[in-house]
């Protein structure tokens, strides 16, 4: 098996990204795709990625569904912004709500990795309880804590929900 943390490290680590998110909504559950981020560790979160420059924060992000879902969407409302700390990764992710235009919902891939270091493993709508069962350390901080799904919706503002900074 394939040294997943080097291969995290080594393309998304050690500098500041600047992330974008999507939060899909669909008959009361999110959109949510499964990272593996270690042979037996996993880490949920909405679609969403490092934006490319000279593109804006909504071009990354339709860019970013496609990629990883096969779905198209429209960019609505600019919800928060999270800024993640866990060295080697520090980022600054921009939250938006996203409505579905068409498409087909599939498993897609980073483009960044080759074949064998791709890390998305599985992709579906969860409900509130489903987010809910998902251990805290396995899912991104903003679902961590939520007692509806309206919550992330209704978030303004900066947070940095647990981070392990180096002191």
């Amino acid at each position: 098996m394939a040294n997943i943390k080097k291969d995290i490290a080594d393309n998304f680590g050690n500098r500041l990204r600047t992330r974008v998110n999507g939060i899909l909504i669909v008959n009361d559950k999110v959109l949510m795709i499964k990272h593996r981020m270690d042979e037996n560790a996993f880490f949920w979160n909405v679609p969403g990625g490092g934006m490319i420059y000279g593109k804006d924060a909504k071009d990354n992000l339709r860019r970013e569904f496609l990629e990883e879902t096969g779905l198209e969407i429209e960019v609505g409302n600019y919800l928060f912004v999270h800024e993640l700390l866990a060295p080697p990764l520090h980022a600054i992710e921009l939250f938006f709500e996203v409505h579905l235009l068409g498409g087909k919902l599939l498993l897609g891939k980073d483009p960044e990795l080759r074949d064998e270091q791709q890390l998305i493993e599985e992709i579906r709508f969860l409900n509130l309880d489903e987010i809910k069962k998902i251990p805290g350390s396995e899912k991104h901080a903003v679902f961590r804590g939520i007692n509806s799904l309206n919550d992330v919706r209704i978030w303004k503002g900066y947070f940095n929900f647990e981070n392990n900074s180096i002191k």
